[in-house]
């Protein structure tokens, strides 16, 4: 196709809009729709991936030396910690740190341990944090290769849960996605139908005059891609201003930092506005395409 017959193409892709206003108010009004409810999903899956990871970072897995371990074996096990790229952060608490934890976690009790030798009862002990509670159980496997440990403690069933959980919600989103996206196509290529049949006509015309099929079909797939760039716009803006209330008026007493504080608004508006377009583009001009097929067979 010639450049000239491309830029044309776009012309005719515009008109065919102002042509046929309520067609494309119609399948403006579809594709936003559709747009809007995969932003939520996208949203909602995005947050809860987030949260999980959180929580899994959240119970560590704890490490408790021998009473006599040597130094040696504490400095082998920092390092196997620190080369470790599966744990996020790990810190090793001395038998006296150890101690003070207690003392503080009793309150008003805590003069009953003042005649306690620490030294005797408590050992050295690690607590590490996950960037992913699936590879806990290995992690404690390679641990476990080394001298000077008494016993390791692990929250499984919550590092299994959230492994799972983790998994569902992954799955599910792909196939919500995949269902909104065949629904939209199929909505979207019914409603450009109307405006092809109107001009199925002309299209025969221009066939028996010698127009390609490339040629008859780019102002439609033209017209869907404009329609599709519009609604996933105005999708996005509809989707950024209401998840920014929401997060406004759920965040206002929450700490950012907190496993359940939500993913703010700037980090995910971009992402948002990239998939609406990708998504709203290519559902408008691959329906279009689908809706003029038939007509332009003579």
């Amino acid at each position: 196709m010639s450049v000239r017959a491309f830029f044309n193409s776009i012309k005719e892709g515009f008109v065919g809009i102002i042509r046929h206003p309520l067609v494309t108010v119609a399948s403006v009004s579809t594709i936003l729709l559709m747009l809007v409810v995969m932003s939520a999903f996208f949203i909602f899956a995005t947050n809860a991936r987030n949260m999980m990871r959180k929580l899994g970072q959240k119970p560590p897995i704890e490490v408790y030396m021998t009473l006599n371990c040597e130094q040696e074996q504490l400095d082998t096990l920092s390092e196997v910690l620190s080369q470790d790229s599966r744990i996020l952060k790990w810190e090793m608490n001395s038998p006296e740190q150890n101690y003070n934890t207690f003392k503080e976690n009793l309150g008003d009790k805590a003069s009953l341990l003042d005649d306690v030798d620490y030294k005797e009862i408590l050992p050295y002990t690690f607590s590490i944090q996950l960037n992913d509670p699936g590879d806990a159980q290995d992690v404690i496997n390679n641990i476990q290769l080394y001298g000077g440990i008494n016993k390791i403690d692990q929250e499984s069933n919550v590092m299994s849960f959230l492994t799972k959980a983790t998994n569902i919600v992954n799955v599910a989103t792909l196939a919500s996605f995949v269902v909104l996206f065949v629904i939209s196509l199929f909505i979207i290529s019914n409603m450009v139908r109307i405006s092809v049949y109107s001009r199925s006509s002309e299209i025969e015309i221009m066939k028996f005059v010698g127009a390609t099929n490339n040629y008859i079909r780019m102002p439609y797939v033209t017209e869907g891609a404009i329609v599709g760039l519009l609604s996933a716009l105005i999708a996005w803006g509809i989707t950024v201003i209401a998840y920014n209330a929401i997060y406004d008026k759920m965040m206002g007493s929450i700490d950012p930092s907190s496993f359940y504080a939500l993913l703010s608004t700037k980090s995910l508006m971009w992402t948002l506005l990239v998939m609406s377009v990708v998504f709203g583009v290519f559902i408008g001009s691959v329906g279009s395409g689908i809706s003029v097929r038939k007509y332009i067979k003579v």
